[in-house]
């Protein structure tokens, strides 16, 4: 692995694994485990959960949009610490399912940390951060309704995973290659609609 890059985004998975005791495991679990002042942390799970073999559970794909709505929610307010509704917090995933979500991402993870680097670190200030932030409040929205659609809740988790990856890297070029990303859904939807 490079020099330059960073390893964040491992020891996430990492983490994410340690949260790992019992059969089950809930998002309060996660949630405690990763820190409730870490926004980006949390969003880069959810939605990396979306993202892996994990998303085939009915279901997934609806929480965590609602999930990483209130995150974003909660970070364009200027919330310190993460609030979830008790309601989402007693979710519970099967143990054998996050772990082998978590072992199918870790080479792809490992292949991506050797690009990331600090740079372009401007975008992350506002005003430029609340555009992509919008997008992803907007994208979640129409998460619930790509869950019959099949793997295009996983892309529309994957983008929203490299945008919370930049967050959590300070990597401003892939903030702007998520936002290009970010930008495309709503053309698609317009013109999957005419």
């Amino acid at each position: 692995m490079s020099d330059s890059g960073t390893y964040a985004l491992s020891e996430i998975l990492d983490e994410l694994e340690s949260a790992v005791t019992d059969e089950e495991v809930t998002v309060d679990v996660v949630v405690d485990k990763l820190g409730r002042s870490s926004f980006a942390s949390l969003m880069l799970v959810f939605s990396l959960i979306s993202t892996s073999p994990a998303s085939t559970l009915p279901g997934i794909t609806t929480m965590v949009a609602i999930l990483v709505f209130i995150l974003v929610a909660q970070m364009m307010g200027g919330r310190e610490s993460v609030w979830l509704p008790r309601l989402l917090t007693r979710r519970r995933m099967s143990s054998e399912t996050l772990c082998r979500g978590i072992r199918w991402l870790r080479r792809p993870v490992r292949f991506v940390e050797r690009f990331l680097k600090p740079r372009l670190t401007w975008l992350f200030h506002r005003p430029w951060l609340w555009l992509p932030m919008s997008l992803i409040m907007g994208l979640t929205l129409f998460m619930p309704f790509m869950e019959l659609v099949p793997t295009s809740g996983s892309i529309a988790s994957a983008v929203i995973a490299l945008f919370a990856a930049s967050l959590l890297t300070r990597d401003g070029l892939l903030a702007l290659a998520s936002f290009v990303l970010l930008s495309l859904v709503p053309v698609s939807i317009y013109l999957w609609q005419t």
